[in-house]
């Protein structure tokens, strides 16, 4: 009698998945406790964290991160953190600073795009660019992404690295669509405390906040996943992640009227107008076949690791 080796590798990949999702979500809970405790709650776009904020926002990004590599060493087993997770650099070598460039360049351009959007649509208070000052400010800005740059591992290690490669499954257009929804959905979710505490959207009540960024991440999350393919690594993709929640945010700031109330709903990456320039990219991307794993293995980069669930009876993680 043959013994099926199918079964018990499924239920091993379902179990890590429940694992993986319940240890980022705890992990996201129990870093904002804190300020959920205290009754903290963001009022306006304008103001800044302190410390204890910035302590917490820390901590909740690595949980991503500690959720997949627990779930690769303990559940999974058998595989190499940084291989699974693609945490190395793009390749081959003379594509790594054209990939690092074009994660920066698409959210920068996506971000224009926003904001004109909505200085058209007459909800961006345009308040003009100041030359003078703007080397300085983009030179500030920079550096402060930067600093926040190896947080960012923490949070697309876990969605990039881990959870979307293993929705996509075998590739197939019903496993990838799936595999984006998915994973979309989970990355908006998880940032659920935040948005209880007005984080996003502040001055909106959650049944907005929630539903505006489900729309925010379902449509960003492929652009990231983009970055991930066509460089066969994670870290273009954190690149990008870094400067959407930086930089772009930054940007909505700095070319605004200063006196203007500012409302993210309407603005920047993260309300309608970027949802248009974002869903328009996307679209690119799905039309021209670029969403697809296969696309880009065609070119000798960015094939998905196997997940364990899907090695064949008589084969090894490591053999592959």
């Amino acid at each position: 009698m043959t013994l099926s080796t199918r079964s018990p590798r499924l239920v091993r990949g379902r179990r890590g998945l429940f694992v993986y999702l319940g240890v980022a979500y705890l992990g996201m809970w129990a870093a904002m406790s804190p300020l959920l405790l205290g009754g903290y709650h963001r009022g306006d776009a304008r103001e800044e964290t302190d410390a204890l904020q910035q302590v917490c926002i820390a901590a909740a990004m690595l949980a991503p991160a500690l959720a997949a590599v627990l779930v690769v060493r303990l559940v999974e087993r058998g595989c190499r953190v940084r291989d699974t997770l693609a945490l190395r650099w793009p390749g081959p070598w003379g594509r790594t600073l054209p990939s690092c460039l074009t994660a920066f360049a698409v959210p920068c351009g996506l971000t224009a795009a926003a904001l004109a959007l909505g200085t058209l649509a007459g909800r961006y208070p345009f308040g003009g660019v100041h030359w003078s000052g703007l080397g300085g400010w983009a030179a500030g800005a920079v550096l402060g992404m930067l600093v926040w740059l190896p947080l960012f591992f923490g949070e697309e290690l876990g969605w990039q690295g881990y959870l979307f490669p293993r929705l996509a499954g075998d590739g197939g257009r019903r496993s990838l669509v799936r595999a984006y929804a998915a994973t979309g959905t989970a990355f908006a979710l998880w940032h659920l405390p935040t948005l209880l505490m007005g984080g996003q959207y502040p001055g909106r009540p959650w049944y907005v906040s929630v539903p505006a960024m489900l729309v925010s991440c379902v449509l960003i999350l492929p652009v990231f996943t983009w970055l991930r393919l066509r460089s066969g690594s994670v870290v273009p993709a954190v690149i990008g992640h870094a400067f959407v929640s930086s930089i772009s945010v930054g940007m909505v700031k700095e070319f605004a009227d200063p006196t203007a109330a500012l409302d993210p709903l309407h603005m920047g990456m993260a309300g309608w107008p970027g949802w248009i320039a974002t869903g328009a990219f996307v679209a690119f991307l799905a039309l021209t076949g670029r969403l697809r794993p296969s696309f880009h293995a065609r070119r000798g980069i960015g094939e998905l690791p196997a997940a364990p669930m899907d090695v064949r009876p008589g084969q090894t993680a490591r053999s592959r």
